[in-house]
C-alpha cells in the first residue's frame, strides 16, 4: 500500500512548498536582521524550485519513485548465497569478504555508503542494539580470532539468523544461526544503520 502512494510524496511536497512560497505572509516580530530574513525567503524559494524540477524529472522519466527498502537489501543478499568468499572482495562477480558483502548490499539497494572494514563499521555513530532487541537489517559483529577484537560482520535477517560472507571453507555467502555454539561465543555487538 505504501509503495503505491510513494510516487505522490515528492509531488505533494513540491505543491505544498510552491503554495507556501506564493502565499503572502504577515509581518512577524523577529529578532533576526532583515538580511537574514531575506536570505531565508530566497533559500525557501530556491528549495521549492529545485523540488519542483526534481519531481518534474521523475515524472518525465516515467519511473515510479521508490524509497530504499530493507526487503530489497535482504532479497539481494539471498540471491547472492553461494557467492564465493574472497579476501578484500566487494563484487558479486569476483566474490566478497564480510564487510565487502555488507557494503555492496547497502550501497546497491539502499544508496547507503558504509565504511569498508569491520573495524570502521563497528565504530560508526549508529545506535547500538541489545541482542534481545535485534531487528532484520541490524549489523552484527563478531570476534573470531580469539583476541576479542572485531574481525567479522553479518546482517541479521530475523528468527535468530544472519547472512554473511563467511569463509572459503564454508562456501562464501551463507545464512547461519546466531545461537550456534561457534557464533554465539564470538558475538560482540550489533548496530542499527537502517530502520524499517
Amino acid at each position: 500500500m505504501l509503495k503505491r502512494f510513494a510516487p505522490l510524496v515528492p509531488l505533494t511536497l513540491a505543491l505544498f512548498l510552491a503554495a507556501c512560497a506564493s502565499t503572502s505572509q504577515q509581518p512577524q516580530q523577529s529578532y533576526s536582521s532583515p538580511n537574514q530574513e531575506l536570505s531565508f525567503e530566497l533559500d525557501a524559494a530556491a528549495a521549492a524550485k529545485a523540488e519542483e524540477s526534481s519531481v518534474e524529472q521523475q515524472l518525465l522519466d516515467g519511473k515510479p519513485y521508490e524509497l530504499p527498502s530493507l526487503h530489497a537489501i535482504l532479497e539481494r543478499g539471498f540471491s547472492l548465497i553461494g557467492t564465493r568468499y574472497r579476501p578484500g572482495g566487494s563484487s558479486s562477480a569476483t566474490g566478497f569478504d564480510c564487510s565487502g558483502f555488507i557494503g555492496y548490499l547497502f550501497r546497491e539497494e539502499a544508496g547507503i555508503k558504509l565504511p569498508r572494514s569491520t573495524r570502521e563499521m563497528i565504530n560508526m555513530p549508529a545506535p547500538k542494539v541489545a541482542r534481545h532487541d535485534l531487528q532484520p537489517g541490524d549489523l552484527i559483529f563478531f570476534a573470531t580470532s580469539g583476541r576479542g577484537r572485531v574481525n567479522h560482520a553479518g546482517i541479521y535477517i530475523g528468527d535468530g539468523e544472519f547472512i554473511h560472507s563467511s569463509s572459503t571453507r564454508s562456501g562464501g555467502v551463507r545464512v547461519d544461526k546466531l545461537a550456534s555454539s561457534y557464533w554465539n561465543s564470538r558475538y560482540l555487538m550489533a548496530k542499527r544503520v537502517i530502520d524499517e
